[in-house]
């Protein structure tokens, strides 16, 4: 205490007493001493000196008779909630683990957004605001240091919840030691040791760190470069469900991580998260609006374009699988190919001048503009750009450029050499095997629409060409086709076997040559 009021007399040439008593204010503390001593103009704080303090004393609600401690290091600087505040109720009878995780997340986050009830108001805090450079004037070489710590903190909490079960966060070691029981309480703030059943649905929700890629937006962009690969982008709102479902079903399926390692740079961010903020400001400016989620999409890593949405609605494992193969067909990142570009304008952001509306239609305009709150416009639905590149009847893929004439590969008349689809016979029907562990879906899309068959995987590939042929597609009999995933035309490993071929759960385009 006696170098304390030493320091305290050298900075503000006062007398030691008064400087004591501005140290017993402030429990010891130099700076806020000589901070306070300023701004009262060394005023005499008179009997304030035989005050002690009470560091240990727990915060508590102001009144008449208790004022608030304006002091107290307990007070929370991020106004979240206590802890213990949403613990999960225990339940009577048996509930089954989606249930569960629903009930959960609307207790943490309220149903749709909703507040469930007012907050107590906030204490009032005193600080010393400093910034960089004021070790210069407060001594200490790693005040400087202290200061940029607590700025990065404070950036880093910026409108982002507590982490919990359904918004578990990053940590320095996740991406090393997985999520193991440690790793897994430090990204859901000691949710999950709140017992057993917690645990496990948070490690049934918890995101695929070793799918993610960690690193800054840029540094997606650049890797996809180098590699060749697709950025694929999941933006996570905590509120939503269906978003966490994706960590479970999704993002945890085996053929879907194939896939995307393959062929993706995977991001995942929370809305809230500073990465996302560069996304979401040129892709998902409905960011905020929780009916725009689940939210994923494809961008070109080279020109930074959006190439592909799911948005709102997402389908089932299987069927996100067959899209993505599908997506690939039709998509290349190599330099010879050329990529589908839209075929038609935009339907989403048509919009007739008021002028040109009906009663009707401006009323209706009006009660959606007031629906929307204090929004200045209406935000315009999100569009997947993949649909804009197609036209009815035309799902053709990939886009390489073709430099070889159909006609050469259509059967020559009068002696001339068959084609080896001629060579395929039209006369043996396909009949689904029942479903077992050697069976597989294959989806066959068409101009008209798509099939899903099953096939067994010791079949040969040529039995799709056999099932087309014995049944045509839209009555086209005799119609010359060829049958193309991933890039690969099946018809030069026809003598494969399904699963040698890779065709695995996969999707499958059917070109008409004469179309």
């Amino acid at each position: 205490m006696d170098e304390a009021i030493a320091q305290m007399v050298a900075f503000t040439d006062t007398t030691p007493d008064r400087a004591a008593q501005y140290l017993q204010v402030t429990d010891g503390d130099v700076s806020q001493a000589v901070s306070l001593f300023f701004e009262s103009d060394g005023a005499d704080l008179g009997g304030t000196n035989t005050t002690t303090t009470q560091p240990n004393r727990p915060a508590v609600s102001g009144n008449a008779s208790d004022p608030i401690n304006l002091d107290d290091d307990h007070t929370s600087d991020d106004n979240g909630p206590a802890p213990t505040e949403h613990r999960p109720r225990a339940q009577a009878g048996v509930e089954d683990d989606e249930a569960m995780a629903r009930r959960l997340q609307e207790e943490m986050y309220g149903a749709g957004g909703a507040e469930r009830d007012v907050r107590a108001p906030i204490a009032r805090q005193t600080e010393t605001l400093v910034g960089p450079g004021a070790s210069d004037y407060y001594g200490g070489s790693s005040l400087d240091e202290a200061i940029q710590e607590r700025l990065q903190a404070f950036q880093s909490r910026r409108g982002r919840r507590a982490p919990g079960i359904f918004n578990q966060q990053p940590t320095s070691r996740i991406w090393q030691e997985g999520s193991n029981r440690e790793v897994l309480a430090e990204s859901t703030g000691g949710a999950s040791e709140t017992n057993a059943r917690a645990q496990h649905l948070a490690r049934l929700f918890a995101p695929n760190w070793e799918l993610m890629f960690n690193g800054s937006w840029d540094d997606a962009r650049d890797q996809g470069k180098d590699e060749k690969k697709w950025l694929l982008v999941n933006i996570q709102n905590e509120k939503v469900f269906d978003c966490q479902v994706l960590n479970r079903d999704i993002w945890k399926n085996e053929g879907i991580i194939e896939t995307v390692r393959e062929n993706f740079v995977f991001l995942q961010y929370s809305k809230d998260d500073p990465r996302a903020d560069q996304y979401c400001q040129y892709y998902f400016q409905n960011a905020e609006v929780e009916d725009e989620y689940p939210h994923v999409a494809v961008v070109d890593p080279r020109t930074g374009e959006q190439v592909k949405l799911w948005s709102k609605k997402m389908p089932g494992p299987a069927e996100f699988l067959m899209q993505l193969h599908e997506f690939l067909d039709r998509y290349s990142l190599e330099s010879h190919a050329k990529n589908p570009v839209a075929k038609r304008k935009s339907e989403a952001k048509k919009e007739k001048p008021i002028e040109m509306l009906t009663e009707d239609e401006q009323l209706e305009r009006a009660l959606q503009a007031s629906m929307a709150g204090q929004m200045d416009t209406l935000k315009v639905p999100d569009e997947d750009p993949d649909d804009l590149t197609r036209s009815v009847g035309d799902v053709k893929g990939k886009g390489v450029e073709d430099d070889v004439d159909m006609d050469e590969t259509e059967t020559v008349a009068n002696g001339a050499a068959k084609s080896p689809f001629v060579s395929i016979p039209s006369d043996k029907p396909h009949e689904e095997p029942p479903v077992g562990p050697t069976v597989t879906r294959i989806q066959l899309r068409h101009p008209s629409g798509r099939i899903v068959r099953r096939f067994d995987v010791s079949d040969p590939v040529q039995r799709i060409f056999e099932y087309l042929k014995a049944a045509p597609i839209d009555d086209r009999e005799g119609a010359e086709f060829e049958l193309v995933s991933m890039g690969k035309n099946l018809m030069d490993v026809r003598e494969q076997t399904i699963e040698q071929a890779g065709l695995k759960n996969a999707s499958v385009m059917v070109e008409f040559l004469d179309s």
